[in-house]
């Protein structure tokens, strides 16, 4: 330091000292504002999520076109949804991809900004209100068969504050939607046109036509042949099968190659699967009671009549599929998918069909949205039975 600048700082009452200590805190200012300009964060910014991609077997084990969602939403009225009501429910596609929530961890103030891109898909429900949802009008065509490029929704501008004091929304009917919020995430608020939304997480939906990285077929004996079909291994699958209030389920690890599978023995419980669904969410990076939260959200629905093929949906895939775009980039992302095969059996046909001819609406409601991909199975068998029949023997 010369003799001139030493004269300035004796001028302004300030030593070496302090001079030093200035230049050290503006240093440490401007390194903090290159990091936010770059995208970064903090060591201790972390974001989870967990999602259901649901989807239907067909005949030769991969995934079917079905409407994935008819009648009546099961979501709170303050959800925001993509077009109109008869739109939703007549939209076609491979997957489901069902109540997707992310959560948002920090010991401070932060504000964030989140994209999501489907591939082959549109997302169909959402909250809070987002900023961009796209394609932003209605589909002339209600498959999603020829979509050449993904739908996508955006959020920015998100308040991410672990001390607010938060007003989430509330329905008086109950739903399982709030049971996501059950979690130790940082509140969330959104700025919109008319005021504010505030939440414990960014949810939202959509459907697709993409493909399942696994396939799923009955052979003659009524065992189940599961093949991979990407090159990464299924962490986790569990065949899981329901006929009134008997339940089993069999699990069956890692999924590299293939591997079949016998039907489950009726002798097991939906605490005991539930327990153990909860294990592996843990294990796969979920904190516990994100687990807990989302198994209570699925319980019903996972667990209803039927059989289906329980798994852990590979981490590429789900970023292949449904692209996440966080800024600033979180020191830690974890994304944990549950995907649900569901396997038309013999036995389900069969329920189907005695239902059927009784006019018994009970058991058809046990199928709910499966019902129409279901009976398309049994007019084929039915077709098939008949042009043998005209062949002779």
């Amino acid at each position: 330091m010369n003799s001139r600048m030493k004269r300035f700082l004796q001028s302004k009452g300030m030593g070496i000292r302090s001079f030093l200590l200035v230049a050290f805190t503006l240093a440490g200012l401007c390194v903090a504002g290159w990091l936010v300009a770059e995208g970064q964060s903090p060591p201790d910014f972390v974001v989870h999520e967990w999602g259901t991609f649901t989807a239907i077997a067909g005949r030769e084990g991969q995934t079917v076109e079905w409407t994935p969602q008819t009648g009546s939403t099961d979501l709170p009225g303050f959800v925001e949804r993509f077009g109109n009501v008869s739109f939703k429910q007549g939209l076609r596609g491979t997957i489901r991809m069902e109540t997707p929530v992310i959560y948002f961890y920090s010991p401070q103030d932060a504000t964030v900004s989140v994209r999501v891109a489907f591939a082959k898909g549109i997302i169909t429900e959402w909250y809070p209100r987002a900023v961009r949802v796209e394609p932003n009008a209605v589909l002339h065509d209600a498959s999603l068969r020829r979509m050449e490029t993904s739908g996508s929704i955006e959020w920015s501008d998100i308040a991410v504050s672990p001390n607010l004091v938060a007003e989430f929304p509330h329905e008086s009917r109950e739903n399982r939607y709030y049971t996501a919020r059950e979690t130790a995430s940082s509140p969330l608020r959104v700025k919109t046109r008319t005021g504010y939304q505030d939440e414990k997480f960014l949810f939202y939906r959509g459907v697709s036509a993409s493909r399942l990285p696994l396939s799923a077929q009955l052979d003659s004996d009524g065992k189940l042949l599961v093949r991979n079909l990407g090159q990464a291994e299924i962490p986790a699958i569990i065949l899981f099968e329901r006929r009134g209030e008997k339940v089993g389920y069999r699990p069956a690890g890692v999924l590299s190659d293939e591997t079949i599978l016998d039907p489950p023995e009726l002798t097991t419980s939906v605490d005991d699967l539930s327990a153990e669904l909860e294990g592996i969410l843990v294990e796969r990076g979920l904190y516990l009671d994100e687990a807990r939260a989302m198994v209570a959200t699925w319980q019903d629905s996972w667990f209803e009549e039927g059989s289906r093929l329980i798994y852990v949906v590979p981490s590429g895939f789900i970023d292949n599929v449904l692209a996440l775009a966080i800024n600033p980039v979180p020191a830690q992302i974890v994304r944990v998918f549950i995907g649900r095969l569901e396997i038309v059996t013999p036995a389900t046909e069969r329920a189907v069909e005695a239902a059927l001819a009784s006019n018994d609406e009970a058991t058809l409601d046990k199928y709910g949205r499966f019902l129409e991909p279901i009976l398309q199975r049994l007019r084929e068998d039915h077709a098939e039975s008949a042009h043998d029949n005209r062949k002779g023997p």
